[in-house]
């Protein structure tokens, strides 16, 4: 019986501190806690340091405010051009009131689904009202900013701070990107087509404008070799017919010896003359005179 009022003490001081272990609880820097009854809110904590609950009929959840990563896989999106691309964006948030957070969504993964499915739609919203070029290049920050704004403001009814939106990638479809590749070899050998009929109608041309000048050439110099070789003649002619006048009888035997020269060159001609042929009046007067 000596052992009752010990064994009373240490039971109370056991039970004494299972009661404060239940009604204490720590919050970290990086935390905030709800104090729920019966899965009622009743109190948050946004301050770190040691926290208190009624024991057995209250709990507390723990929700973390520092900043988080939404991370979410690519969607196909159709743009205003009726182009299909594939965008892989991401967002960066904070929980900036854990009430109201707790009171839309209960917990942290159901958030990060809730908040998925509104990024997709605003995604989904804006890049619709874009064309290709505005989101590769052209107005992409301006589109960031938009669904930065409109993501915001349906985050902030869960309590949701939206720190940044990027994209950062946005590419067509594989079988898009087949179906552009092939559009663009057919466009490349329409323009070389296009060049080389080009290029072949100016040769045309350029060949032509060239045969017509040698042609005009050629008959000029025809024209002028035909007036040179007339005058040639015309002056030789005159020539002859002086000499004719002066002496008819040396030009007789100069024209003899040229008819001998072209008659008796070696060749496979055969001529029979009768030997007192006058062609041979000159030869027969030489070998007379011996």
């Amino acid at each position: 019986m000596r052992n009752t009022p010990i064994a009373a003490f240490i039971a109370a001081v056991a039970i004494g501190l299972f009661i404060f272990l239940n009604s204490v609880f720590v919050v970290r820097e990086s935390q905030s806690a709800i104090v729920l009854r019966f899965g009622d809110p009743q109190t948050q904590h946004s301050r770190a340091g040691l926290k208190f609950k009624a024991p057995f009929v209250e709990n507390y959840i723990l929700i973390d405010k520092r900043n988080r990563e939404l991370d979410q896989d690519a969607i196909e999106v159709i743009v205003a051009n009726q182009e299909r691309l594939l965008v892989d964006a991401f967002a960066r948030y904070r929980i900036v009131d854990p009430l109201q957070f707790y009171q839309s969504v209960r917990t942290e993964e159901a958030g990060d689904d809730r908040l998925n499915t509104q990024m997709n739609q605003t995604v989904r919203r804006v890049l619709g009202e874009a064309t290709v070029d505005d989101i590769v290049s052209g107005r992409r920050g301006e589109l960031m900013q938009r669904i930065r704004e409109l993501l915001g403001a349906s985050a902030r009814q869960l309590g949701i701070e939206i720190i940044d939106v990027k994209i950062r990638r946005a590419d067509l479809p594989l079988q898009n990107s087949q179906a552009v590749f092939q559009r663009m070899i057919t466009e490349r050998s329409q323009l070389a087509q296009q060049i080389r009929a080009q290029g072949n109608e100016e040769a045309q041309k350029i060949t032509a404008q060239a045969d017509r000048a040698a042609t005009e050439i050629r008959a000029k110099a025809t024209e002028e070799s035909e007036k040179l070789r007339g005058t040639a003649d015309a002056e030789r002619n005159a020539v002859f017919a002086a000499a004719y006048g002066k002496d008819p009888e040396f030009f007789a035997f100069y024209r003899s010896l040229i008819a001998y020269e072209s008659a008796l060159k070696a060749g496979d001609s055969t001529i029979l003359l009768s030997p007192d042929s006058e062609f041979l009046r000159y030869l027969n007067d030489v070998r007379g005179r011996r």
